[in-house]
């Protein structure tokens, strides 16, 4: 499966970002967004897209799930990110249905192919909170 981008910058770092279900302000201005806090958000949309189909296949109902993401870079050139935290907070876990929450989110950490990815780089950490 492919997935495909296009990408139009001006004469230095503004630039929209099209892709096939939406359009996004690339840059260091108000309101755009600079390639990390893509990468980061890439991150987060795909280890919730994979734990939701987790707890879907399991019939788990929950009421939201809450993502905090800092990627920490090395110093040295090319600096790719040295840590990644993910702080995760689930509301709405059913009583009696946390370990298998855990579990979910662990599995989901395994099976994203964006946290896997990063992983090469990376020492990734999450922290998972049940509400």
């Amino acid at each position: 499966m492919a997935n495909r981008v296009k990408i139009v910058f001006d004469h230095q770092y503004n630039g929209l970002l099209h892709a096939p279900n939406g359009t996004v302000r690339l840059g260091p201005e108000k309101g755009a967004l600079a390639p990390y806090d893509l990468l980061l958000g890439g991150l987060g949309g795909c280890l919730n897209h994979t734990f939701q189909s987790i707890v879907d296949k399991q019939r788990i109902e929950i009421e939201a799930v809450q993502y905090d993401i800092e990627g920490i870079k090395r110093d040295e050139v090319p600096t790719t990110l040295k840590e990644v935290m993910v702080k995760v907070v689930v509301k709405g876990v059913p009583e009696g249905a946390e370990h298998k929450i855990e579990n979910a989110f662990e599995k989901a950490t395994r099976y994203c192919s964006v946290y896997q990815t990063l992983s090469h780089v990376a020492e990734m950490k999450y922290e998972l909170t049940l509400k």
